[in-house]
């Protein structure tokens, strides 16, 4: 959990995942395990302290929110659901941890596999201050492109069965890197026996507002880019808001075994802490994610998306998406569409939740 409205969506995801697991064929007991600490936000760092301060608590964040994946994906777990916690801690473990975000749009018979390397480059730097200035170092390696490209294979032969790639691109500012990372992927390329193109990022932007991609493109970028351009292609290809979206991080260290982090897309939402009314629903799809695929509880993605399109139809929604009402309301309606049972084995009825 994250400060700002972190600890009502741990709670949103708690429920959720602990009804589908009891109500799905196949599932099982779930034992949800809390990181003991409250992670912060980028708010609550600025909020209360200086900028020594702000160094030495992002520190602490990024070595105990590391510790504490390796210690979990050394007993045995698989998942782990987190909500929005300051990036520059974040970023400092998505390296140590050589973590991938994997998102999959797709809209009018098209779609794109978004691969995210989150392991290197800007994201990942480390800050030495002076007076008046801040420097900033990064690091690439051959050794974590190769990781990232092979696992972007897998995921794309896993998504698309047949070994159907229409278009394998990866979106860098490589031409600042003296020739070497380009040299790199022309050697994996030849060694994976794939066509790999290296485009930098505003050549992508423009073949993407002139042409779109092709069906089926498998699109690796440095988070430089992707972070910003993940909203004008979940227009293109997702279809769907950012704030309802949930996505998946890989940590490709193998001591790690392959542990998935579940993630809302939206921030922390500090002003809305305590009021009710956070979005939940990327939270809803996260626990979602999480039964069907960690938890044995078969057809829980499907159900959950068919609640939600009831509850859409409704206008059961928080006021971000122009509904009235509170996240509590929200997530009382999503079990009444599951046909869940509430206390007592009572079935709540999702159209009387938030009134008529």
């Amino acid at each position: 959990m994250g400060h700002g409205t972190g600890p009502e969506l741990a709670d949103v995801f708690e429920r959720v995942l602990s009804a589908l697991a009891a109500g799905r064929p196949g599932g099982a007991d779930v034992d949800v395990v809390r990181s003991p600490r409250l992670y912060h936000s980028y708010v609550s760092l600025r909020r209360d302290h200086d900028v020594a301060a702000v160094q030495r608590l992002t520190a602490e964040d990024a070595d105990h929110y590391e510790a504490w994946c390796r210690g979990l994906a050394g007993r045995g777990t698989t998942a782990v659901f987190r909500t929005a916690i300051n990036a520059q801690s974040l970023y400092l473990v998505r390296r140590r941890l050589r973590a991938v975000k994997v998102d999959l749009l797709a809209a009018d018979g098209r779609s794109l596999l978004l691969v995210r390397d989150q392991a290197q480059g800007f994201y990942t730097g480390e800050n030495t201050h002076t007076e008046g200035e801040v420097t900033r170092t990064l690091t690439f390696s051959r050794e974590i492109t190769g990781a990232v490209v092979e696992h972007a294979l897998e995921r794309a032969r896993r998504t698309w069965p047949d070994g159907r790639i229409g278009r394998l691109l990866m979106a860098y500012k490589f031409h600042l890197l003296d020739g070497a990372f380009d040299a790199w992927v022309a050697d994996l390329s030849e060694r994976l026996g794939v066509r790999i193109e290296v485009f930098q990022p505003d050549t992508v932007n423009r073949n993407l507002l002139a042409h779109g991609l092709p069906d089926r493109t498998l699109l690796i970028a440095g988070n430089e880019w992707a972070d910003i351009m993940h909203v004008v292609l979940l227009d293109r290809y997702g279809s769907d808001r950012q704030e309802n979206r949930c996505t998946e991080n890989v940590c490709l260290d193998p001591a790690l075994r392959g542990l998935v982090e579940y993630q809302t897309v939206h921030g922390s939402a500090d002003d809305l802490a305590g009021r009710d009314l956070v979005n939940p629903v990327a939270t809803v799809r996260a626990a979602a994610l999480v039964a069907e695929h960690h938890a044995g509880c078969h057809g829980a993605v499907a159900a959950v998306e068919d609640a939600l399109a009831v509850l859409d139809e409704r206008g059961v929604r928080t006021p971000d998406l122009g509904g009235r009402h509170s996240t509590s309301d929200v997530v009382d309606a999503l079990l009444g569409a599951l046909d869940v049972s509430g206390p007592g084995g009572v079935r709540r009825d999702a159209a009387l939740v938030g009134g008529p």
